[in-house]
């Protein structure tokens, strides 16, 4: 892009002045002699000096460390890297040296309750009650407990609890199916189950109790489900093996709440790829590197301030959940919000902006661009005044989408659209509170965060589309997948195409502003309504389909914000893809993972291309479709069944 697109807005001097990021700033000369003019200065310096950099985050947060530190990071290269060895913290005692009684710690609102608070009084006692409970039952450091629970307090509750003990923490939300869960759950071995006898999405209720029943069973390691009547106050435990209802685990007596210290690369959860090379990747990350990452990212690019409401649309399925509760970690009031984004309408989630007091208000691509195709103007129609920033990610955020949130929201807010990913739980690109905001532009590279696009050489470039790399270790990357002693399938998600250099998989423009444009996914990853999906998940439910032989999926990233994913399916000898079997597939993806994993389309076609190995071709499928000519896509001579290629070359030319 060689003109600068529009500014719609600009800091204000008082903001500027007011931002943790410009204290920080301060900080730094005043404690270390380092002058730094402009936030591309301090970007620059933040990547050049690593060790420096991460080592002034935890001065300047006053991290609580029971013993002393070595060095701040090792010289092994990523993913190898060590950092802060001889530390030994704890997440959650972080979180509760912000307790206060001025400030609910929770804010909560579903379909099926009004809006409720929890005051930190509450939630330490509750923490504490449950802490007490697990240890009662065994719980140890290392212990994997797992929720398939939705975004609701008790969620918050049972993660701080099983944290504040060094045990390993993991959650699904429970709209996903049980296969999926089981998927996930299975390979860290849990010990404890927190799960809730159904949920409501959309102004329908779901009964689970079949569905966590049938967990229990595929999760032999559980010694413990504990229960929380959601839908039906009277759901009975005993229904479960090993069951208790929550309100039982919570008579534990105790005399307050502990913390364990753990080393610094402790895990403190599991989070999971979308599982699109087979079952999802168990990434593992450290209690001290989301410490210090999330204390960064939400002082310094989000601008959270102590006693501000942070709320992110999530659940308790995506890393974006893990980032909500984070916000305690900086004083905030976490927001939480139990239900369909569009029941009963699209305005449910303004509505509660105005009536929770947000100051920052996150959400997803989609939903801003589906509030835009509606027209909605949540500016005209609610009371937004206490809302200081807009959040979005997920997915890349259109420039009609900027245009409108400025038109239609609210004139003077700050848009932070941001990039990042389950493999690091936070944003590699983000908000700035001290630069403008240009349409249709992320605003910065995060401090810390060496990223850079990469061309077809591997070199850097400026104002070009390239490969999105990281080439430095940060905190916060994984410090393994579950069952990947070797790390071979780390090393292959992300150091395959450039050895000791992170591919992150995403197509990115750094432009001579310092700003950013993310372009979509540059590898087959489905992004379906700002939620990644394997493929591999689509193809499990699909194979049990009788009728299909085999079949391809992809998600195309269109203009506009729009999406399309269509299911390429190959029929089996004598079997017509007929409304009867389109119900089926459709059915089975519903019921056993989502209705995100639906497709658009379902279309038959006679054959899939594959690799002279084996390898079904989804990226090159996706890049065809596009519009990229096939030489550039694919090999031919690497496929054993080249002419396939020519349906969707054809098909293609009918998607705009």
């Amino acid at each position: 892009m060689s003109d600068s697109p529009p500014v719609l807005w600009q800091p204000s001097e008082k903001m500027i002045r007011n931002s943790r990021l410009k204290h920080y700033l301060s900080w730094l000369e005043k404690s270390k002699g380092l002058k730094l003019n402009a936030y591309h200065d301090a970007w620059l310096w933040s990547v050049d000096q690593p060790a420096e950099f991460w080592e002034s985050i935890w001065q300047y947060f006053e991290v609580i460390s029971h013993s002393p530190y070595r060095r701040p990071m090792s010289d092994d290269p990523m993913p190898d890297t060590c950092w802060f060895e001889g530390s030994a913290l704890n997440y959650a005692e972080h979180i509760f040296r912000m307790k206060n009684n001025e400030q609910p710690a929770i804010l909560f609102q579903s379909e099926r309750h009004s809006l409720m608070g929890v005051s930190w009084e509450e939630l330490e006692r509750a923490v504490a009650r449950m802490a007490a409970y697990l240890r009662s039952i065994g719980v140890e450091k290392g212990d994997r407990v797992v929720a398939f629970l939705p975004n609701i307090p008790e969620a918050t509750v049972a993660f701080l609890a099983a944290c504040s003990i060094g045990a390993i923490w993991s959650s699904c939300s429970p709209d996903f199916g049980v296969s999926s869960v089981v998927d996930r759950f299975q390979q860290i071995e849990p010990k404890v189950l927190f799960a809730v006898d159904g949920y409501q999405y959309n102004g329908k209720p779901y009964d689970k109790m079949a569905a966590v029943g049938e967990l229990c069973d595929k999760l032999p390691t559980l010694d413990k489900t504990v229960l929380l009547p959601y839908l039906d106050e009277k759901a009975d435990a005993g229904l479960i093996p090993n069951g208790i209802l929550w309100a039982q685990a919570m008579e534990t007596e105790t005399t307050g709440l502990d913390f364990e210290a753990v080393p610094f690369e402790h895990p403190i959860w599991v989070l999971y790829s979308s599982g699109t090379t087979g079952i999802p990747k168990a990434i593992t990350h450290s209690h001290g590197g989301v410490l210090l990452e999330h204390f960064k990212y939400l002082a310094f690019h989000n601008d959270v301030h102590p006693g501000e409401r942070f709320f992110w649309f999530s659940t308790t399925g995506w890393m974006m959940w893990n980032f909500v509760q984070a916000s305690l970690l900086v004083g905030a009031t976490i927001v939480l919000y139990d239900g369909s984004p569009a029941y009963p309408n699209l305005n449910v989630l303004w509505e509660f902006t105005e009536k929770a007091g947000i100051h920052h208000f996150g959400t997803s691509a989609p939903y801003l661009v589906a509030c835009m195709k509606q027209g909605l103007q949540p500016g005209k129609d609610f009371n937004l005044s206490h809302l200081r920033s807009i959040g979005s990610t997920g997915a890349p955020l259109p420039p009609e989408a900027f245009d409108y949130v400025y038109e239609n929201i609210k004139e003077d807010v700050w848009l932070c659209s941001m990039s990042g990913g389950t493999d690091v739980c936070t944003a590699f690109v983000g908000g700035c509170p001290t630069e403008p905001v240009y349409l249709g532009e992320i605003q910065c590279r995060c401090l810390g965060c060496a990223l850079y696009a990469f061309d077809d050489d591997g070199e850097p470039v400026v104002g070009e589309v390239g490969e999105m790399v990281i080439t430095k270790p940060m905190p916060s990357m994984p410090i393994f997948f579950w069952n990947d002693e070797d790390k071979q399938r780390y090393l292959g998600s992300y150091f395959e195409m450039y050895p000791g250099i992170w591919r992150h998989g995403d197509w990115v423009e750094v432009t001579p502003r310092h700003s950013l444009v993310i372009l979509g996914r540059s590898d087959a990853t489905l992004n379906r309504q700002g939620i990644r999906i394997g493929t591999a998940e689509i193809y499990r439910a699909v194979n049990k389909i009788k009728e299909v032989k085999d079949s391809l999926i992809v998600n195309l990233e269109l203009s506009g914000g729009r999406h399309y994913m269509p299911l390429f399916v190959v029929m089996n000898e004598g079997q017509a893809l007929d409304n009867e079997v389109k119900n089926k597939l459709r059915q089975i993806l519903r019921r056993e993972y989502s209705p995100r994993h639906v497709p658009d389309e379902i279309i038959e076609v006679k054959d899939l291309p594959y690799t002279i190995s084996g390898k079904k071709l989804e990226a090159p499928v996706k890049k065809i479709l596009l519009g990229r000519p096939v030489e550039k896509a694919a090999n031919p001579d690497s496929l054993r069944n080249p002419e396939s290629l020519d349906f969707f070359v054809e098909f293609g030319k009918g998607i705009s």
